[in-house]
């Protein structure tokens, strides 16, 4: 090849000329090539899948653990809901074992996670606890009215709609020790909505007053407690997916064996199938990067206290 050879992007004007000077990759410089003009090295510069993960197959399967505790979490809530409203469960139980599981979760995250918290925060969370659960029994004949004119089936295809944006919307990513976020406000607020249309069937203030307070524990506590657990030990997220799922399955068995055959085939296509999935469709990502990507300023992260005045 005598010169540089211009592709198939050139304008009928173009002639090229040898005496031209080499072609440089500058807008602000006027060159004797058209405007689409590319070179031989254009294709140089091109990177494929450079942003490409590698996953692990084993990896993926257990930190599919938060999902499917989750789900279970959801399932064993609905089971307790049919219990009370059977009168298998006596609410006082509920309500004396949730309280009792939810002292142990917080003694356990102030002393053994965090050891952070001193005896006057301890007394703020007591007295901010008294004070919600009071507030909460003194709405519990308020809350018992609030749906007595809506038919069973809204209630139960809403709570089906309140339940499925829970788990949707819910946060799985999975926070640092140091810093153990709350769970998002929409699915915690469209699980508490969900508990609540399902407590305003009940026919004694009791009975709504302890499946909502069950609730904001479940579905508010909980999960916070559940990434302090996750962040502690790998073999200590495996066992309470195991034991969420055990007790999910005992509880429905007694309601309906149908509802567990489905459960189990959810929780093996979530725990097994769509990991293998998510691998086997790697493979047809196809992600080019090259010399017409829009350039990406880097940022230098402003230091704290950069604009303080300094002492004299």
């Amino acid at each position: 090849m005598d010169g540089p050879v211009a592709h198939q992007f050139q304008s009928p004007d173009y002639q090229y000329n040898i005496n031209s000077p080499p072609w440089r990759k500058l807008l602000w410089v006027k060159q004797n090539y058209p405007d689409n003009y590319v070179d031989s090295t254009f294709l140089d510069e091109l990177q494929k899948n450079v942003n490409v993960h590698t996953y692990d197959y084993w990896k993926m399967v257990y930190e599919s653990g938060v999902i499917t505790q989750h789900i279970s979490s959801v399932v064993i809530f609905v089971a307790i809901f049919i219990y009370l409203q059977v009168g298998t469960l006596a609410v006082t139980h509920l309500i004396w074992t949730g309280s009792l599981l939810t002292g142990v979760g917080y003694v356990f995250c102030d002393l053994v996670m965090t050891r952070r918290h001193h005896a006057i925060e301890r007394k703020r969370v007591v007295k901010s606890a008294i004070f919600f659960f009071s507030t909460l029994l003194g709405l519990s004949p308020i809350l018992k009215t609030l749906t007595s004119q809506t038919s069973d089936d809204t209630i139960w295809a809403l709570t089906v709609c309140c339940f499925l944006a829970n788990v949707l919307f819910h946060d799985y990513v999975s926070q640092s020790r140091a810093r153990v976020k709350i769970p998002g406000s929409l699915s915690t607020n469209a699980a508490i909505f969900g508990s609540t249309l399902l407590a305003s069937r009940f026919d004694t203030n009791l009975d709504v007053f302890g499946l909502l307070s069950f609730a904001v524990e479940w579905f508010a506590l909980f999960p916070i407690l559940r990434r302090y657990l996750q962040e502690l030990s790998p073999k200590v997220q495996v066992t309470l997916t195991i034991l969420m799922l055990l007790v999910s399955v005992a509880m429905f068995l007694r309601i309906s064996r149908a509802i567990v055959f489905l459960y189990m085939l959810g929780f093996c296509f979530i725990t097994f199938i769509c990991p293998y999935w998510l691998i086997f469709i790697q493979k047809y990502k196809n992600e080019i990067h090259g010399p017409w990507d829009e350039a990406r300023p880097r940022l230098q992260k402003s230091k704290r206290n950069f604009f303080k005045k300094r002492p004299a």
